[in-house]
């Protein structure tokens, strides 16, 4: 269980640097306002979604 939590934690937080990526490429090119909204509402899932996911490994891992 634990072995599937970390790889879920590194998925998520690869997957919440992949999304501010192309969010701070996007900002530099200057593309639509709409997609920089979509991309930020998609970061801030994605970045609750791995500390959640921390979060419950943490708390597996005390006991």
């Amino acid at each position: 269980m634990h072995t599937v939590l970390t790889v879920l934690v590194a998925l998520a937080m690869l997957a919440t640097l992949g999304v501010l990526a192309a969010g701070v490429i996007g900002v530099a090119r200057q593309t639509d306002p709409q997609r920089s909204n979509l991309l930020m509402r998609w970061r801030v899932l994605l970045q609750f979604a791995a500390l959640a996911l921390f979060a419950v490994l943490l708390l597996l891992l005390k006991d």
